[in-house]
């Protein structure tokens, strides 16, 4: 049999790679990503031709790689002193931010992983302390060890996991959410989430080639408010969909749709999305 086009969810962070590559070649790039195309590889490339619903939504990328710079620029600016990236992939704000050097920055990923965006970025100098931790988050026992020294390190931390939640399943992610809680020094926790409406089209537009190898399944119906009993409150709530569309980037048929308020919670059925700084 022909190998799948993704293989595991590593691959994914390849096929997004593509479009912070293809943003940063734009003449009005909102960022610059001058290692994305190099980390993506051929078989990002591969990935994003072959697939017609990313290249269709590449906005939403954009618009969320935007967003999450915007969250880790006002960290850095109020004397956040550590970024704690979980399932950091192929980010590379380390280096393509400007970033204070007091700044520590601690990405998380698998060894696989790691080790590769290590030798790609070989030679590379970021602009904060960054240090990467080889370690798989479904190990539990470990993650919790990995916080506790973290937080103990620190006084006020952000928690990233941009593009982590989605494959998680409920309880994987309440059970995030209490470990990360754990830590009195983590204080702000950028994510990203999805409806339930907005999911179930994911699941029809990419089929086969995503389901078997990186499933698509954390999408709250309750929207943000889904992390508040568990201790972690919604500050900021920003639509991928407005931010397409302040941004100039959403195709002209979806422009329209932008114009519409943004659900009530829960957000249900109605596909929507966003970039959420949650906070304790």
């Amino acid at each position: 049999m022909a190998e799948p086009l993704i293989r595991d969810v590593s691959d994914t962070a390849r096929w997004v790679a593509v479009y912070r590559a293809r943003e940063s070649d734009r003449p009005d790039a909102v960022f610059r990503d001058p290692y994305a195309r190099r980390l993506a590889g051929e078989r990002g490339e591969q990935i994003a031709n072959a697939l017609p619903f990313g290249q269709q939504n590449a906005w939403s990328w954009t618009a969320r790689t935007y967003l999450v710079d915007r969250l880790v620029a006002a960290h850095a600016a109020a004397g956040g002193d550590l970024v704690v990236n979980l399932a950091a992939g192929l980010d590379a704000r380390p280096y393509r931010m400007e970033l204070p050097k007091s700044l520590r920055w601690v990405e998380v990923d698998l060894p696989q992983m790691i080790e590769y965006k290590t030798q790609i970025l070989a030679g590379e100098t970021p602009h904060c302390q960054l240090d990467r931790v080889a370690l798989d988050l479904a190990d539990v026992a470990a993650r919790r060890t990995l916080f506790e020294r973290l937080g103990r390190s620190a006084s006020n931390v952000l928690v990233v996991s941009e593009g982590l939640l989605i494959y998680l399943s409920r309880a994987e992610v309440e059970a995030l959410a209490h470990d990360l809680g754990a830590q009195p020094s983590f204080r702000r926790w950028a994510i990203d989430i999805c409806s339930p409406g907005l999911l179930t089209m994911m699941h029809k537009r990419t089929g086969d080639v995503v389901e078997r190898a990186a499933p698509f399944r954390f999408a709250p119906a309750e929207g943000p408010a889904f992390f508040t009993p568990l201790g972690w409150s919604p500050r900021e709530v920003h639509s991928l969909l407005k931010a397409g569309a302040a941004l100039k980037r959403l195709p002209l048929w979806m422009k329209l749709l932008a114009l519409l308020p943004d659900p009530k919670q829960p957000v249900g059925s109605r596909p929507w999305s966003a970039v959420c700084l949650l906070a304790r």
